[in-house]
């Protein structure tokens, strides 16, 4: 698979996987996700998935401050519905990185271990986009995505799909459009705020 050179130097996320190891995935149970294994995931790249993406990184970091994130010990909430603003979009993206699911994940084995249900919740009476919440310690940290503080994705596909769209506009419509996400990723200071 051919793909866009600059997937290859964004941070991986890497996580403890209990269940991983459990069944003999590898011997640590740990797992890198790339930004290409998140693309491969949603099967494509765009401002939601990178900004899912970066919500996922950087609230883990904050979550775990050096520790590696437990995946499968994290409830994650998202403020909207799932077909409100690609906020579904969103929660495929962080279930994947964090195993939490609502009701169709993995159940666990019988003693109870290792269950993926009941950790996804949309429509969260929460103030920020989404929170991830630590299953161990009950500690949670707030995440807002801001992509309009440095693109405006909504222009940049009008700009291939509106009336007034050239030939050259829908010719140069994809390059535009990862450009538009490499930048997001290039000022993620600037597009998540953590609470």
């Amino acid at each position: 698979m051919t793909y866009r050179a600059f997937f290859d130097t964004i941070e991986k996320i890497t996580v403890e996987d209990e269940l991983a190891k459990f069944l003999g995935v590898n011997e640590d149970g740990i797992i890198a996700f790339s930004y290409i294994d998140i693309v491969k995931v949603s099967g494509h790249s765009c401002g939601t998935v990178a900004g899912a993406f970066l919500v996922a990184q950087e609230g883990l970091k904050a979550l775990y401050q050096g520790e590696l994130p437990q995946r499968g010990k994290i409830r994650v909430e998202l403020r909207k519905a799932p077909r409100e603003d690609n906020a579904g979009v969103v929660a495929s993206v962080l279930s994947a990185i964090t195993g939490a699911t609502s009701d169709y994940g993995f159940g666990g084995i019988p003693t109870g271990e290792f269950n993926r249900r009941d950790l996804l919740f949309f429509e969260a009476d929460i103030h920020t986009d989404v929170r991830l919440t630590r299953l161990d310690t009950n500690a949670s940290v707030g995440i807002n995505y801001l992509p309009q503080t440095v693109v405006n994705p909504m222009q940049i596909l009008m700009s291939a799909i509106g009336p007034d769209a050239t030939e050259k506009d829908k010719e140069t419509f994809p390059d535009r459009f990862q450009e538009m996400v490499q930048i997001l990723f290039e000022n993620r200071e600037k597009v998540i705020e953590l609470h």
